[in-house]
């Protein structure tokens, strides 16, 4: 399945100057993998953001923002942003501070042994 690739250009760009930063095909789109954890990614044409689930409820007040839901069941402390949420850089650059503010507190996933 595509996703928008000027979409995840637009984020590469944006966290092009951190460490530790891995592009991973997953959810039938791209993650942005930082310090070895899920921080930002790009499905169909909406933005995944993981963000500190304390602030969810309130971002999803947000313009263009809505529940991530993986199989029928939401993920809280994921979102997905479409593209009114993300018209302006202002807005772009919040969603990418939230995640990445998130990352620093966030843990990694147990990797599965094959």
């Amino acid at each position: 399945m595509a996703f928008n690739e000027i979409l995840s250009d637009r984020i590469r760009e944006a966290i092009a100057d951190l460490p530790n930063v891995m592009e991973k095909r997953m959810f039938g789109g791209i993650c942005y993998m930082v310090d070895n954890k899920m921080c930002i990614g790009v499905v169909k044409n909406d933005m995944m953001c993981r963000i500190d689930p304390a602030i969810y409820e309130p971002a999803l007040e947000m313009p263009g923002c809505r529940e991530m839901d993986f199989n029928g069941k939401p993920m809280k402390g994921y979102v997905y942003v479409d593209e009114f949420g993300l018209k302006t850089k202002e807005q772009f650059d919040y969603w990418i501070g939230l995640c990445l503010d998130f990352n620093k507190q966030a843990k990694a996933s147990k990797k599965s042994e094959a």
